[in-house]
């Protein structure tokens, strides 16, 4: 307490000892410990550790899954020669510090550089071999299952792991979407003829059923007039006979009488006949009556 001065020197000494001899990692970051060249420990918990002063060099990589995507879409071309545009991104992670370390020097852009090279040349590879149809829809979660695991395989030489490799968008180019576009407007033409030429056949094979149907339902509707029409005239006949059968002269009268209506309906009609004729027979037995 006699010397304050020499007291609080001890104690920055201190301070100073134990922040040289100790660092920190964050559980967002691993923390490799290097000792005269060597690698000699690899943190990869969060938490307080020591390490000898001056001796030791502690270097922090990031744990953090980190995601590669291009600026541009990369330009392949599928097993019909034709070109497409492909936009995608890779999901990556550093799980050997050490090996990453040594593969990449610490350098997360020469390590996105090599991982897009591998990535490329397995996209290149598998457009390849697959049409369009294939890349655009047919086949696409396939093929990012291949890419994965493909770049999962050489990655882990670099002390890397390969999450995921996505393929966002597939684009045709111009002169490629042009000739798709042409092929598919030909294509839905033919099937519109198709379903008009059907269409067509349809409605004639019902027209000309309901014409037939038309006809044999007026030829029945006929028949069955004509048969009603028949039994009509045959019971008027009948009946007319009956009735007039049992007074024949009053029939032959009555018919005069109507022979007589018509044939003085006008007053401008002529009719030139003898006295005695048959058709004044009623008209001479009237007079003789009434004289």
């Amino acid at each position: 307490m006699k010397n304050p001065g020499v007291v609080l020197m001890g104690v920055i000494a201190a301070l100073l000892v134990f922040s040289l001899s100790t660092f920190t990692v964050d559980q967002r970051e691993y923390a490799l410990v290097k000792r005269l060249g060597k690698f000699v420990a690899v943190k990869k918990s969060p938490g307080l550790y020591l390490k000898v002063p001056f001796v030791d060099n502690v270097l922090y990589l990031d744990k953090r899954i980190v995601t590669l995507d291009w600026v541009e879409p990369d330009r392949f071309i599928t097993s019909e020669k034709k070109n497409v545009l492909v936009d995608s991104f890779v999901k990556w992670r550093i799980i050997d510090p050490v090996q990453y370390y040594v593969s990449v020097n610490g350098d997360e852009a020469k390590a996105e550089q090599r991982l897009s090279q591998k990535v490329n040349d397995g996209l290149r590879a598998e457009f390849g071999k697959r049409t369009i149809h294939d890349v655009v829809s047919g086949e696409r979660e396939k093929i990012m299952e291949i890419l994965r695991l493909r770049a999962d395989r050489d990655a882990r030489q670099m002390g890397i792991q390969v999450l995921d490799v996505r393929l966002k968008r597939v684009d045709l180019t111009q002169e490629v979407s042009e000739s798709v576009y042409l092929r598919m407007q030909a294509e839905r033409k033919r099937v519109a003829n198709d379903l008009r030429s059907q269409g067509a056949g349809a409605s004639e094979k019902i027209r000309a059923d309901a014409d037939k149907q038309r006809e044999v339902i007026i030829a029945e509707a006929f028949r069955e007039a004509q048969r009603t029409k028949g039994e009509g005239d045959a019971k008027a006949a009948e009946t007319y006979s009956s009735a007039y059968g049992k007074s024949p002269e009053f029939y032959a009268f009555y018919r005069s009488l109507e022979a007589y209506t018509k044939s003085f309906k006008s007053k401008s009609d002529v009719m030139v006949l003898e006295p005695n004729s048959e058709f004044f027979k009623y008209m001479r037995s009237s007079g003789a009556r009434t004289k």
